[in-house]
This record gives C-alpha cells, sequence and structure tokens, in this order.
C-alpha cells in the first residue's frame, strides 16, 4: 500500500510489542514482526487460551471464519494495516470481500477480520485500522525462496517447479470458474506462500485478493481503456502484468487470460528467480513495457542437466501478446497433469 515508513514503524513496534488482540472470544498474543509493506504490518501471533478481560488498548476483530481452519500450535499471521485515505479503506474492503469469496486449499483464508474507527492525533494521522487473521506460513512467499536460492546459485527441481505451479494453477482455477468468474489481477511469486516440509512437495497457497476483479469486462471507449490502464498501474505488478494492460485497445474484450499471461511469468520465475522479462532486460535496462508488448524471452542458463524443453515450451504457450489465444485455465491444469505425470520423480 504505497510508500514505506519507517517513522511510524518504530512508532508501532514501540506501541504494540508483547500486545495482546481478542479475536471475539479469543486472545492472541503478538509475537514478532513477520513483515511490512507501506502502511501494512504483519505479525506472528499465537492464542492465548486462558480467559482474560479486555484490556484498554486490545482490538476486538469481529466475523470469526476459524472454525473451518484450526492451527496445530495455536500461531496465525496478523495484518494491521493503518488507513489514511478512503481509497485504502476501499481496498482493504475489497480484501476482505474478496476473500469471502472463495475457499479453495490453494488460496490464503482469511480467518478473522475487523476496520476500526481510531482518532488521529499529532504522531499518526491515520483514521481506521485494520485487523486480518490468516493461517501462518513461516517458510514465507516463493519470491523469498526463489529469491534466496538464485543467490546460492541453486535451483528448484523440475519435479518442484511443477508441484508448485500445479497449485498455483488450482487456486487460480477455483476464482476463474467461480459463477461469475474473478481474475485474481497480481499473480507474483511475491504473492505464493510456501510451507516446505522434508520428503514432501512444497505446499503452495495464492494470497492478497485486493485487486481481484469480475473477470469479463468490455472496454467501449478511449476514456474506458487509459482508466482501465492507470487502475492496473496501480494495481498489477509490472513485471507480471499482461501487455493488453500496457497498451488497452478502446474496443477489448478482457476475461480470464489476463491472468494466464501472469501464470506464465511466474514459471519462469520459479525456474529462473526473476520474471522473463526483467531477466530480458538485464542489467543493459531498456523499457519493460516494450519488452512484455514484444513478448522478448531469453533463457537462462538453467540447472544441471537443464529443465526439459517441455518446460519452456509450456512458458512460451501462455506468454502470447494476443490474449485472444493464450490458453484458459482449465487447459493449463490438463497440461500441467500431463507434465507432473512425465517429469516428477
Amino acid at each position: 500500500m504505497g510508500c514505506s515508513i519507517s517513522g511510524l514503524n518504530s512508532m508501532y513496534d514501540a506501541a504494540n510489542a508483547g500486545g495482546d488482540v481478542w479475536i471475539n472470544e479469543n486472545r492472541y498474543r503478538i509475537i514478532r514482526k513477520l513483515g511490512e509493506g507501506g502502511f501494512a504490518f504483519v505479525f506472528l501471533v499465537k492464542e492465548i487460551l486462558a480467559n482474560a478481560p479486555h484490556h484498554v488498548d486490545v482490538a476486538v476483530i469481529k466475523k470469526s471464519n476459524k472454525s473451518s481452519y484450526i492451527s496445530d500450535d495455536g500461531t496465525y499471521a496478523m495484518k494491521k494495516v493503518l488507513i489514511q485515505s478512503d481509497e485504502q479503506l476501499a481496498l482493504v474492503k475489497d480484501e476482505i470481500h474478496n476473500s469471502s469469496l472463495f475457499s479453495h486449499y490453494n488460496l490464503l483464508p482469511l480467518l478473522d477480520h475487523a476496520i476500526i474507527s481510531v482518532k488521529p492525533t499529532a504522531e499518526q494521522t491515520w483514521k481506521h485500522e485494520a485487523y486480518l487473521l490468516f493461517p501462518v506460513h513461516l517458510d514465507g512467499t516463493l519470491f523469498d525462496n526463489a529469491k534466496a536460492m538464485k543467490a546460492k546459485k541453486e535451483f528448484f527441481s523440475a519435479s518442484d517447479v511443477l508441484q508448485i505451479f500445479r497449485q498455483i494453477c488450482a487456486g487460480l482455477q477455483h476464482m476463474h470458474n467461480h459463477d461469475p468468474p474473478y481474475v485474481h489481477n497480481d499473480v507474483k511469486p511475491g504473492n505464493v506462500l510456501l510451507t516446505c516440509k522434508k520428503g514432501q512437495p512444497p505446499l503452495a497457497v495464492l494470497m492478497d485478493f485486493g485487486s481481484a476483479r469480475l473477470a469479463r469486462r468490455q472496454i467501449r471507449s478511449r476514456s474506458e481503456a487509459l482508466q482501465l490502464q492507470e487502475w492496473a498501474a496501480e494495481h498489477c505488478s509490472a513485471p507480471f502484468r499482461a501487455p493488453e494492460l500496457w497498451d488497452c485497445p478502446s474496443q477489448a474484450d478482457f476475461d480470464e487470460r489476463t491472468d494466464i499471461w501472469s501464470l506464465g511469468c511466474t514459471l519462469f520465475a520459479i525456474m529462473y528467480g526473476e520474471s522473463p522479462f526483467e531477466y530480458a532486460l538485464g542489467e543493459s535496462g531498456g523499457s519493460l513495457q516494450l519488452a512484455i508488448v514484444n513478448a522478448q524471452i531469453k533463457w537462462p542458463a538453467g540447472p544441471n542437466p537443464p529443465y526439459p524443453e517441455a518446460l519452456h515450451q509450456f512458458v512460451t504457450w501462455m506468454l502470447q501478446p494476443q490474449a485472444s489465444i493464450r490458453p484458459c485455465i482449465d487447459d493449463i491444469i490438463v497440461h500441467v497433469d500431463k507434465l507432473v505425470s512425465k517429469f516428477s520423480q
């Protein structure tokens, strides 16, 4: 949600270290900060089973869905958002609404939430605070893992690449086959949580539904096209954004296949640690938009032995600049299942 605010972060940490949060009738203790992004902070929290009276600084989070998910050790991830504008408030409400629409093993569930009003002061200017409770995945995101592996010149095996990708596709298929269909709009490694257990394929869970929207949309004027481009520039990560969202025609029909482009970029990133167009530009720079619109793909030197050529062809199949000839998610699922059967150990 915008730029970082290190000063507010320091103040926030001091005010909340070791604090407790009440979620309906359940009490949670803040253990440590897991991450931050702009005006959002994510904390590891642990459920405290003993009852206790409410504290003046305790937030009550309503609308619990916790009965459908219970942590083995009582730990969860709590996201707190400091809301300074009506636009930020609308984004949080979108995330809450969209999360409530979907229920799938490979989509991160929202367990509890609340948006509370706060009185601005000289030290803090936000008017609302939002609390969102999720299952915790302490192994981090696919982006974190791929970045660490790239730094060590390590690679996922072809089997793990396919297993991770298959799970992302399964979650996305649930969204695309919803009635009516939805698009995620920001499929990327940073929005995929991983859980890695020894001897088992990684568990992949797609998260962050704040940018999700109805999939089917008609553009019938230049003003509508420009409006969509501006929205996409703010809500869809550039290296994974489909060409039609960079240069939207004045007459166009959009559907779920904007996500398929992002899927292709994500599969490349699972293998090589970055999007194909970030890699194509490399240190030489250049226009990311031109590289995407022209589908300029360069293949890095892979692991030894290298990835099967079938994986490269799979990426290319999804990265068709013309959306109307990209495969749909059901086609992707059929194909990835064949590859899993062929290449998994």
